[in-house]
């Protein structure tokens, strides 16, 4: 797993700056389950001199609103949720191509609150996304949950067929733990596609933390063709567990409308969990068996 263009420690964002363009990729904002305001990011990024790309879940507000701020550049986005619970970020070259898309495919599909699954598959979502010049990465590939597009809701040669079709994914996000980030990178270097690393930020102490970064013009255009050519790179840490929880608390900022639909995946996902596990423990339990009878009565 040695690749120079996947680094895990602490970003230099003022050594990184002088030669390379440098974007935080994942964030969100009080539009949806993020604590802080366009305005508040923008004056974060500015300071620390890096990109954003504004990526809020089924929402494209602030996303616009952020490409109003000339002096700090941005990436427009949007982290959508597909019927099966799972995300896809898509990122555009032109503000009016998020809008389009957002208005024509997105927008007449999503639930009944924002936070919500929209009910467009995530076949649907990536075949929409590449009606525009844009860019389609899954975040958190691994992670703990369905929200990341390996999961067991995807059979394989399913999950094939979507990280085939998609442009890359996710290698290193500060809100996953380190051991599903592994995972990632494995899988970003295995498909040979396009990697990026975003903090997933939801408070402005977030930003940053993990980057991507690219020998480019500072510009969302140019950083998304490094991305998608393969000359783009990612470095950075995951956050403590205390700032985790933080995270988290603000992640339940969300209508209580939402709560249902979450609980009734969270345990259909969990029945499908055990289902698989067990099995596994049966196939290995048969197994057992099979290997102690041949001991004891070994083939003459």
């Amino acid at each position: 797993m040695n690749d120079e263009r996947i680094l895990f420690e602490k970003p230099d964002l003022a050594l990184l700056r002088k030669d390379h363009a440098v974007f935080d990729m994942h964030f969100h904002t009080c539009r949806t389950d993020g604590r802080d305001s366009v305005r508040a990011i923008a004056h974060r990024a500015r300071i620390l001199g890096v990109g954003v790309a504004i990526t809020d879940h089924n929402d494209i507000e602030s996303a616009l609103e952020i490409a109003q701020y000339r002096d700090v550049p941005s990436i427009p986005g949007i982290e959508i949720t597909s019927r099966e619970g799972t995300h896809i970020l898509v990122y555009f070259y032109e503000s009016r191509h998020l809008k389009k898309f957002y208005t024509k495919y997105i927008q007449p599909f999503l639930g009944r609150e924002i936070m919500s699954s929209t009910r467009l598959s995530m076949e649907e979502i990536v075949h929409s996304a590449k009606l525009f010049p844009s860019v389609t990465i899954f975040p958190h590939p691994y992670c703990v949950a369905y929200t990341g597009i390996c999961n067991l809701n995807f059979e394989q040669a399913r999950l094939e067929r979507l990280l085939d079709a998609a442009d890359g994914v996710e290698v290193i996000n500060a809100e996953n733990i380190h051991r599903w980030n592994l995972r990632c990178t494995l899988l970003g270097l295995y498909l040979k596609k396009a990697i990026t690393g975003g903090s997933d930020g939801h408070s402005l102490y977030h930003m940053g933390k993990v980057v991507t970064y690219a020998c480019c013009e500072p510009t969302g255009p140019a950083m998304l063709d490094a991305i998608k050519n393969g000359s783009a790179r990612v470095i950075g840490k995951e956050i403590n567990l205390f700032r985790k929880v933080a995270a988290g608390t603000s992640k339940l900022n969300v209508p209580v409308a939402a709560y249902p639909e979450r609980l009734g995946k969270n345990i259909r996902y969990s029945y499908r969990l055990i289902h698989v596990k067990s099995i596994l423990i049966r196939r290995q339990l048969q197994l057992r068996i099979y290997r102690r009878r041949n001991r004891l009565h070994p083939l003459r």
